[in-house]
């Protein structure tokens, strides 16, 4: 069938959901056009494709590169969310800080896009852990403990199989972090944890656990990616996981990946855990090519290119047989319902 076949039901979806991007380096790309001395980049360069893709929420991570550490993890961060604070400033009028669902629903009542905090690694803590209030003050309302690299709470994940296994569960101060973030009301992300980490993670936990940009591993077979069983330890958890849209985690063989790649992982998920435990988590990076060397050409690729493109996944999903009303779900519904319970 032809997209006008579906275009009644999508943008009826694109209208009524409050639709969350889990997981997007937004502010790492803000920061290094502030920088060159640009204002309101958000508005400029990502505003358009949010609207045009029908983004109520956008997670931006704090997520620093390996040459900023470990000395400069907490001046680096620190920036970002300054950065993040000077732009909603800038732009009043279309963006405002998000830290709980109350919040959410006035961004999407006044048309505005609310922009959420994580921690993508938890290296701007140090080894401190009265830093987390400090972020939790600032809007932070995630962390993930790792990048896929070595920190003070633990061990991230390998991007393949065939790389350098990291291996070994959480730090003491890793159990620590999720202790206080649990006191604060912030919620754990398993996504770049090694599987040791996890099973840590889910042992010490007591509320919902997401995974905010990570796909199924029995479709795509890398340690990025999550097993059966780990899909299920965390919908036990009340929690959701977020579709991650890079080719390279979508699919083993990166240069295949499409759309329909993605909806093979939603299908998958559906039926090892329901459609009420999944999200979305772009993960989309093709904009950070600009920043690569001339002549290094990045491997991987968005497979919705740029926010604005979201009808196209939309469209697959009807396709495949996915309803109107587990679309809504999954575009941002159940992310609103496990907020709701922590964040409140």
């Amino acid at each position: 069938m032809g997209r006008n076949t579906f275009q009644k039901e999508i943008d009826e979806i694109h209208t009524e959901a409050i639709i969350i991007d889990a997981h997007f380096d937004l502010l790492f790309d803000v920061a290094a056009q502030r920088a060159l001395g640009r204002t309101k980049v958000i508005e400029t360069d990502h505003l358009p494709d949010f609207k045009k893709g029908g983004w109520n929420i956008i997670v931006s991570s704090i997520y620093l590169e390996d040459a900023d550490l470990p000395e400069l993890a907490l001046r680096k961060a620190l920036n970002q969310v300054s950065c993040l604070y000077a732009e909603l400033e800038e732009s009043p009028d279309e963006l405002m800080l998000c830290k709980n669902t109350s919040d959410i629903l006035q961004a999407k009542e006044r048309g505005k896009i609310g922009i959420m905090l994580s921690f993508e690694g938890v290296e701007p803590l140090g080894t401190d852990i009265s830093l987390l209030r400090v972020f939790y003050e600032l809007g932070v309302r995630f962390v993930g403990l790792t990048w896929s690299r070595r920190n003070a709470a633990g061990d991230g994940c390998a991007f393949k199989f065939s790389d350098r296994q990291m291996t070994g569960g959480l730090s003491d101060f890793g159990l620590d972090v999720i202790k206080e973030a649990e006191k604060l009301g912030i919620i754990m992300d398993v996504t770049h944890i090694n599987d040791e980490g996890f099973e840590d993670i889910m042992a010490a936990s007591n509320q919902p656990v997401i995974a905010s940009h990570s796909n199924a591993r029995a479709v795509s077979n890398t340690p990025r990616n999550l097993t059966d069983t780990q899909l299920k330890a965390i919908a036990d958890s009340g929690g959701v996981a977020g579709i991650n849209a890079v080719s390279m985690i979508a699919s083993v063989e990166s240069n295949d990946a499409s759309v329909n790649t993605l909806v093979d992982h939603m299908k998958h998920m559906a039926d090892v855990v329901g459609v009420e435990h999944i999200g979305l988590g772009l993960d989309l990076c093709d904009m950070f090519n600009k920043y690569k060397p001339e002549g290094v050409v990045r491997k991987a690729f968005d497979i919705v290119n740029k926010h604005g493109s979201l009808e196209g996944l939309t469209y697959a999903l009807l396709e495949r047989g996915f309803s109107k009303e587990d679309i809504v779900k999954m575009y941002g519904g159940n992310f609103m319902k496990l907020y709701e319970k922590v964040l409140g």
